[in-house]
């Protein structure tokens, strides 16, 4: 038995967010229970924010309580302040991610607000779902580079995460948010935080830079044993330009099981959900390990003909 490897799928959430087609709330619902069904445990099901600046995401209320339904299933909703918090209350979340940002620029475009005011922010959420017995995952955005102002200061990074374990969360996440990251600097930072807080340091990955397989295997060596990901590589920042998408769940899997560890997930069910994706989103779909499945799939059903000709297989 290999070591435990948590993956939580965000497809769902981050994938769909920006896609230019709307994706109806059922679909959504169906989308989830398929990754349930091949063997998900941990997902970003849907958001709580304006549906002016998120059309995709103005069905959350209708999304969430069908993922709460599903047996072993820990469903997150994302939310940037205090009214997110209370729509998702009403839904019956029992799962939150807070999003935090750590460069100043991208606070002010992404949330609205100075950086410090997210920490603040992420503080009032906490202390109410801690109150609630609501699980929490707060994620530091643009934890290595922003799209706006370069690379983020790791001191400043270092100290923000300080902030956010003091107040009491479940999980500490930390985001490559536009793709930009390095292995060497993945593993330096997300070093410094196992080594500080241990099995709750989480991390999230994009691919614009093709680095998303890289960089998890840098987060593994660090120490870190939960990873973000999406379906098909759905997604990407909608600051990052030429972004491909977030690290596809399908490739960092299939990279998890050849390491030796154990995800829980069914590599061969994963690849019917990835299928599914294309007609969703109504465009090509999948991450960097789609032309090899493709190609294995067609060499088995040679392999298959060929055995079914022999004398004895008729």
């Amino acid at each position: 038995m290999g070591e435990k490897l948590t993956i939580c799928d965000v497809g769902p959430r981050d994938g769909l967010q920006n896609q230019a087609t709307h994706v109806p709330a059922e679909d959504k619902r169906h989308l989830i229970r398929e990754l349930h069904g091949a063997g998900l445990r941990y997902i970003e099901a849907t958001s709580f924010v304006n549906p002016k600046a998120v059309p995709q995401m103005a069905d959350a209320a209708e999304v969430l309580p069908a993922a709460n339904e599903l047996q072993g299933l820990r469903a997150l909703a994302l939310m940037m302040n205090d009214k997110g918090y209370a729509l998702a209350r009403e839904a019956g979340v029992r799962g939150i991610t807070v999003v935090a940002v750590c460069s100043e620029t991208l606070a002010m475009k992404n949330n609205r607000r100075p950086a410090r005011e997210t920490i603040a922010t992420a503080k009032r959420i906490v202390d109410m779902a801690r109150a609630d017995d609501v699980y929490v995952r707060v994620c530091l955005a643009a934890a290595w580079h922003c799209p706006y102002d370069g690379a983020s200061d790791q001191g400043r990074v270092l100290g923000f995460a300080e902030e956010v374990w003091e107040m009491g969360v479940d999980e500490l996440s930390v985001a490559d948010t536009i793709g930009h990251a390095q292995p060497v600097e993945v593993r330096d930072l997300l070093k410094k935080l196992v080594d500080r807080y241990g099995s709750k340091v989480s991390a999230h990955f994009h691919d614009t830079q093709a680095l998303g397989l890289a960089n998890a295997a840098a987060a593994l060596d660090a120490g870190v044993r939960i990873l973000d990901s999406s379906v098909a590589g759905l997604g990407g920042c909608p600051f990052a330009k030429g972004a491909a998408g977030n690290l596809a769940t399908e490739d960092l899997v299939l990279m998890a099981h050849k390491m030796g560890y154990e995800t829980g997930i069914d590599l061969d069910k994963l690849w019917k959900v990835v299928a599914q994706t294309e007609g969703m989103v109504k465009k090509p779909t999948g991450g960097r390990t789609l032309g090899w499945w493709k190609s294995h799939q067609e060499n088995l059903a040679a392999k298959a003909n060929l055995c079914s000709g022999l004398p004895g297989h008729n």
